[in-house]
């Protein structure tokens, strides 16, 4: 093929795709009226901030926002994503993924780390315009499935509900799910929710490979008079708390993500990437372990604040 011919073929190669992104989100736009909307939320301008996505570690790569976590998994058989944010935040998402390289139809599996509005309100649309599957614990999945806060959940009262998903397959804790040469493993991480999911995968670049943990919330965040100390509000909340503080304690982690990218101080790992800092300062195989311990002092503190009323 000559030069001219093969620019002209990249040229129209681009375009397609430049349309077929625009058809995307011009469908997300078209029917969003049609969609469950975030009701009124201080937090949610800042955490819906546009954010340039980026490569974490091998074929794992960052495309939320710059206060949600969204993370995009490669394999040469389609791709894995966790977490679709805010329903706001959809054409962020697929505008990030797409800006990668990557196509939002070639998401063939959806995640999720807990079903709040923000980390979960955008996962209905993101499997509509994608086609994929999406695969969850029991007790979220039946969340999901309905749209409504689920019993149990400390935030229910006054909790913002989510589109409903179709498609939802439940989980059982320790499964593997594979696509292509990448197995992602489900850890259910109760506490922040009764159905929380944390990840576990390897990723590489050539001989180096890492531990990746996208870890759930694990904060004592609660709505209305809902206590953690009460044996009605919370059956054994020592027992399920330390089951999800133990795995964050011992499962191999050399590069965690969190939920809400500050908890793991994403940015300012990535500000240090930036300026050439060396070793790579995304990876830290204590992360997990402080992690775990700054939540059990959280959860020590509201035990503590609750006693005292």
């Amino acid at each position: 093929m000559g030069t001219d011919a093969a620019s002209a073929s990249t040229d129209l190669k681009f375009r397609k795709d430049s349309l077929s992104l625009l058809l995307i989100l011009g469908a997300f736009l078209a029917t969003a009226t049609a969609q469950i909307r975030t009701p009124s939320c201080a937090a949610c301008v800042e955490w819906n901030r546009q954010q340039k996505p980026f490569r974490i570690f091998g074929n794992t790569y960052y495309v939320g926002t710059h206060g949600l976590s969204s993370v995009l998994i490669t394999s040469d058989s389609g791709h894995i994503l966790i977490d679709g944010d805010l329903p706001e935040s959809v054409p962020l998402i697929v505008s990030n993924i797409h800006s990668l390289g990557f196509r939002i139809e070639d998401v063939k599996i959806i995640l999720n780390s807990h079903v709040h509005y923000d980390h979960a309100g955008g996962i209905a649309e993101l499997q509509r315009v994608s086609g994929a599957r999406v695969l969850a614990s029991p007790w979220t999945a039946e969340v999901m499935r309905t749209g409504r806060a689920g019993r149990g959940d400390p935030q229910f009262i006054g909790a913002i509900k989510i589109a409903p998903v179709r498609n939802v397959h439940d989980l059982h804790d320790g499964e593997v799910i594979t696509l292509g040469h990448t197995s992602v493993t489900a850890h259910f991480t109760p506490g922040h929710t009764p159905g929380g999911t944390s990840w576990t995968w390897k990723s590489c670049e050539g001989e180096t490979c890492h531990n990746m943990v996208y870890a759930d919330s694990l904060s004592p965040v609660s709505s209305g008079g809902f206590r953690f100390s009460n044996r009605h509000d919370f059956p054994h909340v020592s027992e399920t708390f330390e089951k999800s503080f133990h795995f964050l304690e011992t499962t191999p982690c050399d590069i965690l993500i969190s939920v809400h990218p500050e908890i793991s101080e994403l940015w300012d790992r990535l500000q240090s990437r930036e300026k050439g800092t060396t070793p790579d300062p995304m990876v830290n195989s204590q992360a997990c372990r402080q992690l775990a311990e700054q939540s059990r002092e959280k959860l020590k503190a509201r035990l503590e604040e609750e006693r005292k009323k």
